[in-house]
């Protein structure tokens, strides 16, 4: 396999990835602008709860996003349509199955989501009612990983950039029309988010009837026991895994508010080039996903290698590129970001901290990628596990003594630690022998 045609194909799954994962926060964003429009702050902050609520409720559940990419990558690798078939089936049900015992249970969740945020009375009622509107898309977001999963098993990321990009335009058109229109106020911006979720679900599903000739299959064996097994048991690791994720994020927000304000306000800033390279190394991280379990599936070991290799020029030319481009001109992106002339200041005395991530972090998100492809779950949560004990340990000794800046080391030992874990795992039990 030629060198180009390994490059070619890598940026053919992740350029679609890198602009979805940009586009996918704008769901968030149009509703914030829009009530930001509306004369109260109490509507801002009702939105801003809401969303924080969704985020931790779907959140643990993108299991069912990147268990099914790496099952159907290897299906597809190997030829086998009704493997795939059964993948696609199998997470579909799953998902509207959890979505449905959300609705069910969102009452309690509710009520829990309103006792751990301590909401005021003055954006309680509001945020009650986006919740309450929201929620009801549920079986349709849980639904759309497991389509997001299947498309880029199927290496069709595209797909998932068209859904993402149409998702948007519901949302804008449906808020704009019920808000300005209707005067629904928070009901429509709720409505339109609501809509914009069942929409993007049921357009990914036209995509499959209209590209994808499926295979029938009987409910018989979309509940095979020994599948079913295998299928949670994969879930089960990165469900696990993604509960160490969310420790050490909130505990990274905890700590900063803890700190006061001005701290609070300059850890939020810097992670936004966290957050920025990590949407264009997730999109590199999906390819791997796609490449890695279609050569696994198809017992092509020195095609993986290649490709594994191909991935790590990648990942490091990223880190190198964000790395200049942080150096340069990251300070003046945090002024764009705040005008507050003491965060800005502030922020100066951590900023290293932040240009050191994409250094630190890259072999993380490819072997991310590489791993869910081959469906090495147990691998993933073994390094997410020892990344987050060693991120509390170096928190709890140095932090006496270090301060934000202890908080911020033991985030980049983190993800350098994941990145390490799992290149030792490779080399001493490779993918494929």
């Amino acid at each position: 396999m030629k060198t180009t045609s390994i490059h070619r194909e890598i940026l053919a799954l992740s350029i679609p990835s890198i602009i979805a994962n940009i586009t996918t926060p704008l769901l968030g964003i149009i509703d914030v602008a829009i009530v930001g429009n509306m004369g109260s702050a109490v509507y801002i902050a009702a939105i801003a709860i809401g969303s924080t609520i969704f985020s931790m409720l779907y959140w643990p559940f993108a299991f069912l996003r990147m268990g099914s990419s790496g099952m159907t990558a290897q299906a597809y690798g190997a030829n086998n349509n009704y493997q795939c078939s059964l993948v696609l089936y199998r997470s579909i049900l799953v998902a509207l199955s959890v979505g449905i015992i959300i609705i069910l249970l969102q009452r309690l969740i509710a009520q829990c989501a309103i006792h751990f945020m301590s909401i005021k009375d003055d954006s309680l009622h509001h945020a009650i009612t986006y919740f309450s509107i929201c929620i009801w898309g549920a079986p349709a977001m849980l639904g759309s990983y497991a389509l997001s999963g299947w498309f880029i098993g199927m290496q069709n990321s595209r797909a998932t950039m068209w859904i993402s990009m149409f998702i948007n335009l519901l949302n804008i058109s449906t808020s704009l029309v019920l808000v300005y229109l209707f005067n629904w106020d928070i009901s429509g911006v709720a409505t339109g988010t609501l809509v914009a979720q069942w929409g993007g679900f049921i357009f990914g599903l036209l995509i499959i009837k209209i590209k994808y000739s499926l295979s029938k299959t009987s409910l018989r064996d979309i509940l095979n026991k020994t599948e079913l097994k295998k299928f949670f048991s994969i879930n089960a690791d990165i469900f696990l895994r993604t509960l160490c994720l969310v420790a050490v994020t909130l505990w990274f927000t905890r700590v900063g508010a803890q700190q006061g304000n001005v701290i609070l306000a300059v850890n939020t800033l810097l992670m936004q080039l966290f957050m920025l390279f990590s949407y264009f190394m997730d999109g590199f991280a999906f390819a791997g996903e796609a490449i890695a379990g279609k050569y696994i599936g198809a017992k092509q070991p020195l095609k993986l290698k290649s490709s594994i290799t191909a991935l790590f020029k990648w990942g490091i030319a990223m880190a190198i590129l964000f790395t200049s481009v942080y150096l340069i001109g990251g300070s003046s992106f945090l002024s764009l970001l705040s005008s507050n002339n003491l965060v800005i200041e502030t922020s100066t005395d951590y900023f290293y901290w932040a240009v050191a991530i994409p250094i630190c972090g890259f072999a993380a998100f490819t072997w991310d990628g590489i791993y869910i492809g081959a469906t090495r779950t147990r691998a993933m949560l073994v390094s997410m596990a020892t990344a987050m004990i060693c991120f509390f340990i170096i928190y709890y000794t140095l932090f006496p003594s270090m301060g934000n800046h202890a908080l911020w080391l033991a985030f980049i030992c983190y993800l350098l630690i994941r990145g390490c874990v799992l290149t030792i795992i490779y080399y001493k039990k490779p993918l494929l022998p």
